[in-house]
């Protein structure tokens, strides 16, 4: 025999009905099989009551969980023993009213979001493709279809014609129409407020001076076609500190991840993530890595070797995928981590790692030395080089006050340094007639952005 057991091999030295779990979850996933007489070390032991196994066996397993497998009666150096080779079953099987999935080596009950999503799966369903009820069109963002249009347009992805069609036939033939309702997709690509509908479904993002200290965080809300530029610039803007350097008179900012990896990493957790979970998307900044996490998991079948290897397109919300694709946010399904990795050998940055939890996937990006900042000062000082020492103490102190949190109000920085709104709004003027710091946004929803 083998000399170690496999993912989809269990050894048993005798029969325990227990077991049926176990040839529940191969059946449920990937298939197996189960050996009744083969101790855990792989050996032969054989089974004294093989007769009455082979007789047995095929009536509990059909009671437990309807189905049929194949059961065979081995013998090697006079041991008898059984082998039961479990097939993948198309639709989902349950043992004795519950569900279990073959997930590594174990046998893993499934539950709430899971269950709802395995049992889509085996229909042939998916979640993003759901009808849900009570929702009209007019409920929907007409900006927001609007920019989609002009982007499929810009890209010759669908023919203008069905761009010309009514808001109802566009969605239909985006294929965002079940039944006669909107899907779960059209809310959340279109909808106005998709958390109206969707726990979680915006993209929280945070700064972390370590794991334990967030200094600063924002959650991005809105339609997923709204987040995905929004959380980009936010992050380039507040988040990520550029290192600035120059070749010969042309100014270069270098960022630890490429817009180009960040974009798709982003796309990968949108098109992927498990909205059903009420789990926003999450978004770790740190001054020298950077993490994405989503709630979600590999298509069935898939490793995380998988992943690094060239595969095709298993989204695990096609419909969105698709309308993104359609817009030119995804450029070929199927390479959003070769692009990643492209971007990040061709910017000269190190290769992403990725976690594959049993709830979550999550993208870490890690900073070369030579892009890490570590602190404010030596920003301040080239900032004061450039002015010829016209930025005064107060000027700095409000410098490093927005190098922590760009968000901060005037009101805000005026607690903060104990002084008056008068005096603040004084030198922030003089900061941003020297050209070192804008606004970016509106003065509630918006931020500052260092010029350095």
């Amino acid at each position: 025999m083998e000399s170690q057991e496999k993912h989809n091999i269990e050894w048993k030295s005798v029969w325990k009905d227990e077991y049926l779990v176990g040839i529940c979850a191969f059946a449920n996933a990937q298939g197996g099989k189960f050996f009744i007489g083969i101790d855990d070390n792989g050996k032969i032991i054989g089974v004294e009551n093989s007769k009455k196994l082979l007789e047995s066996l095929p009536s509990k397993i059909r009671d437990a969980m309807g189905i049929v497998v194949d059961i065979n009666l081995c013998k090697e150096n006079n041991l008898e023993y059984i082998e039961i080779d479990v097939p993948s079953y198309p639709i989902a099987i349950s043992c004795k009213g519950n569900y279990y999935f073959r997930s590594g080596s174990t046998s893993q009950k499934l539950t709430g979001i899971e269950l709802e999503s395995f049992i889509l799966r085996k229909r042939g369903a998916t979640w993003d493709n759901v009808p849900h009820p009570l929702v009209k069109i007019e409920d929907l963002d007409q900006n927001a279809i609007q920019k989609f249009k002009e982007l499929a347009i810009r890209k010759k992805r669908i023919d203008d014609t069905i761009l010309e069609e009514d808001t109802e036939t566009l969605l239909d033939k985006l294929h965002l129409i079940n039944n006669g309702y909107l899907t779960n997709a059209a809310l959340l690509l279109f909808s106005k407020d998709p958390e109206r509908y969707f726990t979680g479904a915006f993209i929280k993002v945070g700064f972390f001076e370590t794991d334990a200290d967030l200094i600063y965080q924002d959650e991005v809300r809105g339609s997923l076609f709204e987040q995905i530029d929004k959380v980009i610039e936010l992050i380039f803007f507040k988040y990520m500190k550029a290192k600035i350097s120059y070749d010969g008179l042309q100014r270069v900012e270098e960022y630890f991840v490429s817009e180009a990896s960040m974009r798709e990493a982003i796309l990968n957790a949108i098109v992927h993530k498990q909205y059903e979970s009420g789990v926003p998307i999450q978004i770790s900044v740190y001054k020298d890595k950077l993490y994405i996490t989503n709630v979600g998991k590999l298509p069935d079948h898939w490793t995380e070797e998988t992943l690094y290897q060239k595969h095709g397109s298993k989204p695990y919300n096609p419909n969105i995928a698709h309308v993104f694709y359609l817009a030119g946010h995804i450029e070929s399904w199927g390479r959003g981590i070769e692009k990643i990795f492209d971007s990040c050998i061709e910017n000269d940055l190190p290769m992403p790692k990725y976690y594959i939890n049993p709830t979550d996937i999550m993208i870490e990006f890690d900073a070369p030395q030579r892009l890490v900042i570590d602190n404010f000062s030596k920003v301040t000082n080239r900032v004061n080089d450039r002015v010829n020492d016209r930025v005064n103490d107060t000027m700095n102190k409000i410098l490093e006050s927005l190098y922590d949190d760009p968000g901060y109000t005037i009101t805000e920085l005026a607690n903060i340094m104990k002084m008056s709104r008068k005096s603040i709004s004084n030198n922030i003027k003089k900061l941003k007639d020297l050209g070192i710091i804008e606004r970016v946004g509106n003065n509630k929803k918006g931020y500052w952005k260092i010029k350095r």
